[in-house]
């Protein structure tokens, strides 16, 4: 039985050993994505179905694996695929990714996990387990938690996996259009060995926006609760 419950949590770490072994993080940056960009936008024009598929796997190892450069694969995306396209393979990916990490949270050593998540942890969980979907989607929509954690909490506090994939498919849509047009227009930053402006995030045309979704996602937590006061 306890072998049963490790064996995801093992996969995890020999693919995370795998993939720094083989260099994937460095790969993860935007001097690769400048390096490379020639050859890897021939090969999208070579073979688009191929390199979607081999984009979008890319993108769910590298959440599963909760590798650094999430920001970079998103908009490395919007360049080599527009930012609809980008952004929808983008967005398909990082679901797997963060379903997977669930699913070996929630079938392994989650309580290990929970203990080691600190604070933070117990700063989420009380709004997973009272409004599960609304507050998870407001998670994703306004990301003020590392990802790996909004991935993780939901499996250490038993959420059913549907309402998990739902609220993260939907609530990381926003942001990643976003970065994904972002993305779409580095070329020629990239060319000049420059770094894209991530700041853009910040700006209140951006971030307004994503701060109304988010409250909107609240809003039937505050229902909810202003029903059962007025009960």
């Amino acid at each position: 039985m306890r072998w049963q419950r490790l064996w995801p949590v093992l996969l995890v770490i020999l693919a995370l050993a795998a993939a720094y072994g083989l260099g994937l993080q460095r790969t993860l940056s935007f001097a690769y994505l400048g390096e490379q960009r020639q050859f890897l936008q021939a090969l999208v024009a070579a073979r688009p179905a191929a390199a979607a598929l081999g984009y979008g796997l890319l993108y769910a190892l590298a959440v599963a694996l909760s590798l650094p450069g999430a920001t970079v694969l998103t908009m490395a995306g919007g360049l080599l695929f527009g930012t609809l396209a980008g952004a929808a393979v983008a967005v398909l990916g990082a679901t797997l990714g963060a379903v997977l990490l669930f699913l070996a949270a929630r079938h392994a050593v989650g309580d290990w996990l929970a203990a080691r998540a600190g604070p933070m942890m117990n700063r989420i969980r009380p709004g997973l387990e009272r409004d599960g979907f609304s507050y998870l989607l407001a998670l994703r929509l306004l990301p003020l938690f590392p990802f790996w954690l909004v991935n993780l909490a939901p499996a250490l506090v038993r959420m059913r996996l549907g309402t998990f994939a739902l609220a993260t498919l939907i609530g990381i849509i926003p942001g990643t259009l976003v970065f994904a047009s972002v993305g779409a227009g580095i070329g020629s930053v990239l060319d000049e060995g420059r770094q894209p402006d991530l700041s853009i995030i910040l700006r209140p045309a951006v971030l307004l926006p994503l701060i109304g979704l988010a409250l909107l996602a609240l809003l039937p937590v505050a229902w909810r609760r202003w029903k059962a006061s007025h009960g």
